[in-house]
């Protein structure tokens, strides 16, 4: 079969990790990444259920005596309201925290925020420390000086003095509402099991993703009386640090951050880690030999590795050596590591875990050796920041909540601010992008206007959609308004995915299959269009892949409404595709899923049918003609692969 991808990993070297609440998700990225695991948590975060100076805070804040709060976790936010609403109502608490000045410290604390519908007023950008904050605060677009301003800080863990002290020399009254604390485990087994290791120099590796982990690693080896003995064996340890935060902690305690990514995240940092260590290792050894930083690395070869990849070249119409490959869906429920991950939370918790998403994009891609990786989401994400709830029942697939029944309701409809109410999808997407081998591309996307409709008409998936055709045909101009509003939120997002790291987009449009010809024109095709030539008006070196099902005879419009590739589904052949969209666009498609639920000897047949009806001709991409479906066999999807990979153009 064909030859795996090689990249840069920790080549079965032993990695400590110190992370506690994602340990588990730490582990697996390590050993997708080729290293040994050492779990060792360091850490575990105590509710400060008696806390005076929360309630303190609460009063000063319903008498409307609080300017601005600043909200530095996520999860602190959640705990606080926790806190509060012991005394209070939820409804009182923010209520009060709308009328203030609300700044978050990263994605986290946005979503957190967001999701008790509380505005942000501003938001802290990479890498979230402290200094971020202050710059974030004295450049605001609000024009707001601090000067005699109450500024409540909801802290974590310990108090943040550094940022306690220059708040206050900006002239702001500092409120200090702590809201857990950090402590040890209550079983230090697994800790001391790994401060052995690493004074035993069986431990090349070690990651840190928090400061206090530093602290809790010296507090149990200094009362084993062997606090300067590991100090002096971290030297001949590669060490990772989630940020600078963490790099500073560890300055503080005498040692040095050898890798620190680029992105502040769990993520990006095993990876950077993983492609790193080698030369770390070998400059230590050799020191005339000098490796350029993590930061030079990533910049220099990433976008020629990826503008060069099998995968661009093909959206390009370029010649290759071979024939790319990927698989709709291929990050899913046939796979048991998704699965593993999807049994310890909701389908709609996974999407919005970027640590998670990462997670299970990469193994797919890694799994299946495929050539390009699509981010794990899901088309529907964009329903919740429009105004309707989103939900997926087991079995039933997704269900909204408060589906549109007339114009009112769709005049309703809120303005999507994606920077905002979905930060978690490009959170995701530049952690993933830093997880990837540098040659493969990752691929955004969205829904196409009218699936994305159909769905929020339909309240979920339909078999002959009446009430999206009803609502069509009897009241046009609230569908033109409705299809004015998803198809201009639509491009905004993709627009935004790809300024977070995605390389390449595709629009799906599933349920247009529906349609006749004449429907298609009159009532879809011009906000395809309008999607697609925003999205190419702000992106025209970007390749964006359209893609459609259930109706053949729709593919040539589809393809007049815009798309430097043209997905096609199963129940038409690749030569009749070609001739109806012509030789300027590339195409992807088109084996029948259910082909994989077959001998290996059908799908290679199937599989070379497809491939010699494209012979050598430029601008194709091999896929499904639908997504992989959930009983597939994931040996099968390999195989599949394989052969792809061994057919010479």
């Amino acid at each position: 079969m064909a030859t795996k991808q090689q990249s840069h990993n920790f080549d079965g070297r032993t990695v400590v990790t110190f992370e506690s609440r994602m340990a588990d998700s730490m582990i697996r990225m390590i050993e997708n990444q080729g290293g040994k695991p050492v779990s060792a948590p360091s850490m575990q975060e105590i509710p400060l259920e008696k806390n005076p100076e929360a309630f303190q805070f609460a009063e000063r804040l319903l008498k409307g005596d609080i300017d601005v709060i600043l909200f530095m976790t996520g999860v602190g936010a959640r705990y606080l309201l926790q806190v509060l609403e012991t005394q209070y109502t939820k409804e009182q608490i923010v209520d009060a925290w709308k009328k203030t000045m609300v700044v978050a410290r990263g994605p986290k604390a946005v979503k957190a925020l967001t999701d008790l519908n509380v505005p942000v007023t501003l938001v802290v950008p990479e890498p979230n420390t402290w200094r971020e904050v202050l710059e974030e605060l004295d450049q605001n677009e609000k024009g707001v000086s601090l000067e005699g301003k109450v500024v409540a800080v909801q802290e974590y863990g310990i108090p943040n003095d550094s940022l306690i002290e220059e708040l206050k020399r900006r002239g702001a009254c500092v409120v200090q509402v702590p809201v857990y604390r950090w402590a040890l485990p209550d079983d230090l087994t697994s800790l001391n099991y790994a401060v052995d290791q690493i004074l035993d120099k069986k431990v090349p590796v070690v990651l840190f993703t928090n400061a206090a982990q530093i602290q809790h690693v010296f507090k149990v080896a200094s009362e084993r009386g062997v606090g300067e003995d590991l100090r002096t064996a971290f030297n001949d340890v590669v060490i990772g640090s989630v940020g600078p935060t963490c790099s500073e902690a560890l300055i503080a305690n005498g040692l040095r951050a050898d890798v620190e990514p680029v992105h502040p995240k769990m993520g990006p940092l095993i990876t950077e880690t993983a492609r790193r260590v080698a030369d770390i290792i070998k400059e230590r050894e050799n020191p005339s030999i000098k490796v350029n930083s993590s930061r030079e690395r990533c910049d220099a070869v990433s976008h020629e590795a990826l503008s060069n990849s099998i995968f661009m070249r093909a959206c390009r119409k370029e010649s290759v050596e071979r024939t790319p490959i990927w698989l709709m869906r291929q990050a899913g429920r046939y796979m048991k590591e998704y699965m593993e991950v999807r049994n310890k939370v909701t389908f709609l918790e996974l999407c919005k875990s970027p640590e998670l998403v990462t997670e299970v994009t990469v193994t797919a891609q890694q799994k299946l050796n495929v050539d390009a990786a699509i981010i794990f989401a899901d088309i529907l994400l964009i329903i919740e920041p429009l105004g309707l709830e989103l939900r997926f029942d087991t079995g039933h697939g997704p269900v909204i909540e408060g589906a549109l029944e007339s114009e009112k309701d769709i005049s309703q409809l809120l303005e999507v601010n994606p920077e905002e109410s979905l930060s978690y999808v490009f959170d995701a997407i530049k952690m993933t992008r830093s997880a990837l081998p540098a040659d493969i591309p990752l691929l955004g996307f969205s829904a196409a206007p009218f699936t994305l409709a159909s769905y929020m008409i339909e309240g979920g998936g339909s078999r002959n959609f009446e009430k999206t055709k009803t609502l069509m045909y009897s009241n046009p101009q609230a569908w033109h308004l409705l299809m004015e509003k998803v198809s201009g939120a639509l491009a905004r997002y993709l627009i935004l995915q790809v300024k977070a790291g995605a390389q390449a987009l595709q629009v799906f449009d599933s349920w247009v299959g529906a349609l006749g010809v004449e429907d298609y024109l009159k009532y879809v095709f011009p906000y395809s269009k309008k999607l697609i030539d925003a999205v190419k008006k702000e992106l025209p070196k970007c390749p964006l892949i359209h893609f459609g099902t259930g109706n053949p005879l729709l593919l040539k419009h589809m393809s007049e409404a815009g798309g430097d590739v043209m997905g096609v589904d199963f129940r038409m052949d690749i030569d009749t595709a070609w001739k109806d969209v012509g030789r300027e666009k590339a195409l992807m498609g088109n084996l029948d899923p259910l082909v994989l639920y077959s001998s290996k000897d059908v799908i290679k047949e199937r599989a070379h049918h497809i491939l010699n009806q494209v012979q050598s001709r430029p601008g194709f991409i091999f896929n499904l003609g639908h997504g992989i479906l959930p009983k597939t066999p994931v040996e099968n999807a390999q195989y599949l692969v394989d052969v792809v990979h061994e057919w010479k153009v």
